[in-house]
């Protein structure tokens, strides 16, 4: 049987939510309607509902992560090859060598894989502070592991550095302040260690996109052209000229433009070449971090996407050194690079459930029209009900009109309360009615183009976005979001999300597309008592770390998958871990949970006193007191069904 002209398949969903643009290969939706995600490239998917379906057998519930842990060692092959490809191709002499820079993703589940999937590959750690510090070299068990120091430092953290050394890793402190090169030399000379260095360079090229002044002369870390002379020489009196292995640089965070990375690259190869010329023995050229993620599938140099590929990217960074190295004739670096975003972000899963919704649109039959009908009631039932006798923008200037009359008439006392909350209701029928009419005509005046965004409803979900999306808040980053099921049916809802944080700014109303960003998001329709859940994709980079304590919502359920071809479905969840409870939330910002106890028991035993509270229901009261301090900090959806709340007075 031939498929019906205007029906709604899960490829067009596909197409709409542009899993395959910025999935990267990683996601897809099956012929069912369901969101897979491809962990290896290799054609095993896993559907991403029978993760939540097993997770809450086990009793997680969303809001949840799903960290695909198989994606993590596919995204460091990917890296590792582009680069394995592009020095084959360019006949290239050195070699390439990845670091982790472990503030993207500092989770131990996280880094594990990577330094595991990494190890045969030449990979190693990178990190900003102490305390990464601490993991790096804990995590960094064999001999030659590599392990680049970058940030501020102090006595403290440079002798964590040169512990690592002399345990016969590959340690190199990146010198970042001029400063800093006294207070290694110092350190170094102390312990009686040789370091192994680096020096940050401030470049004058710019990076482009949210984070493109890491570099150029206001950059916070580096080393101007007079600064590099200067340590140059405090690194000669210390006799350790032969200690400069590697120079370094940073142009910002998800860089856009493949001419920025071009421009930065030559610039610092011109820098590896004088400095090589001077006697310095450099072995490592650092390109950083910057390589993006292509958020929204559109490939441009827009904020939130690149326009460039992973292979194009490797093939310019050892192009660009290449060609500086034989201008210069002199031998080509191994390459380092510093890619985190590139190689997490994808692995993570917010998956959210829709608990409400709040529509502007009412339903429900039309007030009936008397001779005691208000004359505004009777000229919108006119406007709504007439609908063919004028434009629709004569209509939607109409209804405009007598909305303020309406709200004019009860602030000065000559309608009431039920009337105007009968003509605010019809106010956004007509609304309605127009967009029907125009998506029938074909043709939508400007003045009209908005009504989806004027119309669309509010999804509420069991999430807060200062935990889970801080970036999404702080700096408008976009992230990709999807139904997870359902995709078969044809979404018709125009959307937005909102959290349950008390907070105003605690939304999502700025989703992804080709060419701009959509103010709504189409979705399906909520069928009250039946879950609806969203995915949030792309999420792996900054957001676990970085979340807020905004309303004490903490961490969420987390669940960690593996491929497994023995298993029915193709996977198995290797590890799960509670969100915070109440208590250990409370226990952040001290509030101990035994004081908080005595305390409610006090008011209890007072009011029981005072004959206000029988004791037994006092017993009741207190146990309600106690079990919720110990319950998770979201909303418990398990009893409740999905409602509907409008935004009328009647």
């Amino acid at each position: 049987m031939e498929k019906e002209a205007n029906s709604w398949d899960a490829k067009q969903s596909e197409d709409y939510y542009g899993l395959r643009r910025w999935g990267g290969g990683h996601f897809s939706a099956d012929e069912k309607g369901f969101v897979c995600a491809h962990p290896a490239g290799d054609g095993r998917r896993i559907q991403l509902m029978e993760v939540i379906e097993e997770a809450m057998e086990s009793g997680l519930k969303p809001p949840m992560t799903i960290r695909i842990q198989d994606l993590l060692r596919h995204r460091v092959e990917l890296l590792a090859g582009a680069f394995a490809n592009a020095i084959e191709g360019e006949k290239y002499a050195g070699r390439y060598r990845g670091v982790f820079p472990i503030k993207v993703n500092q989770l131990r589940e996280v880094v594990e894989e990577i330094r595991d999937a990494g190890e045969p590959l030449g990979f190693g750690l990178e990190a900003g502070s102490k305390p990464e510090l601490l993991i790096a070299l804990a995590l960094s068990e064999k001999a030659g592991s590599l392990l680049i120091c970058n940030g501020y430092k102090d006595p403290a953290y440079i002798r964590l550095a040169l512990l690592g050394t002399q345990l016969g890793r590959e340690v190199i402190l990146v010198v970042e302040q001029p400063s800093e090169a006294d207070a290694i030399i110092k350190v170094a000379q102390e312990i009686g260690v040789t370091p192994k260095l680096g020096i940050r360079l401030k470049l004058h090229s710019n990076g482009e996109g949210k984070w493109k002044n890491s570099s150029g002369d206001d950059a916070k870390f580096g080393l101007s052209i007079s600064e590099v002379m200067t340590v140059l020489k405090k690194l000669q009196k210390a006799r350790l000229s032969d200690a400069l292995k590697l120079i370094h640089f940073h142009i910002g965070s998800q860089v856009t433009d493949i001419l920025a990375i071009k421009r930065a690259v030559v610039e610092a190869a011109r820098y590896y070449c004088e400095l090589r010329k001077l006697g310095h023995p450099i072995q490592y050229l650092d390109v950083g971090g910057g390589l993006g993620i292509d958020y929204d599938g559109s490939r441009s140099n827009f904020e939130s996407s690149m326009n460039y590929s992973l292979p194009e990217y490797a093939r310019d960074v050892v192009f660009n050194i290449k060609k500086v190295c034989e201008q210069a004739e002199v031998p080509e670096p191994d390459i380092l690079s510093e890619s985190g975003r590139a190689l997490v972000a994808p692995h993570s899963v917010l998956v959210l459930e829709v608990v409400d919704r709040i529509a502007k649109v009412p339903e429900g039959p039309l007030p009936r029209k008397t001779k005691r009908t208000n004359h505004v009631i009777k000229d919108l039932l006119y406007t709504l009900e007439e609908s063919k006798k004028h434009s629709q923008l004569e209509r939607f200037h109409d209804a405009q009109q007598k909305r303020a009359e309406a709200e004019s008439l009860f602030t000065h006392g000559y309608l009431d309360l039920k009337n105007t909350a009968i003509a605010e209701e019809l106010y956004w029928r007509i609304c309605d009615d127009i967009r029907q009419n125009l998506k029938r005509d074909g043709y939508i005046p400007e003045e009209l183009e908005d009504l989806d965004t004027l119309l669309a409803e509010q999804y509420v979900c069991n999430f807060s976005v200062f935990q889970s999306l801080l970036d999404h808040w702080a700096l408008g980053q976009l992230f990709p979001v999807a139904p997870l099921h359902r995709l078969q049916e044809e979404p018709t809802t125009e959307a937005t999300l909102v959290d349950i944080t008390c907070d105003s700014d605690g939304k999502i109303a700025k989703f992804t597309d080709l060419e701009d960003v959509r103010p709504t998001l189409r979705l399906h329709p909520v069928e009250p008592g039946k879950p609806y859940y969203l995915g949030v994709f792309l999420v792996g980079a900054y957001q676990d770390i970085m979340g807020d304590l905004h309303n004490l919502f903490g961490r969420v359920n987390e669940v960690h998958v593996f491929l497994e071809d023995d298993e029915e479905n193709g996977f198995y969840i290797e590890e799960t871990i509670d969100g915070f409870s109440t208590n250990e939330i409370l226990d952040l910002i001290q509030y101990k949970e035994s004081d908080l106890m005595r305390r409610m028991k006090t008011q209890i035993d007072t009011a029981i006193k005072n004959d206000t509270v029988k004791p037994r229901e006092g017993v009741r009261l207190l146990n309600l007191f106690s079990e919720q301090l110990k319950a998770k900090t979201y909303l418990d959806t398990s009893s409740s069904k999905t409602r509907t709340r409008r935004n009328k007075a009647r």
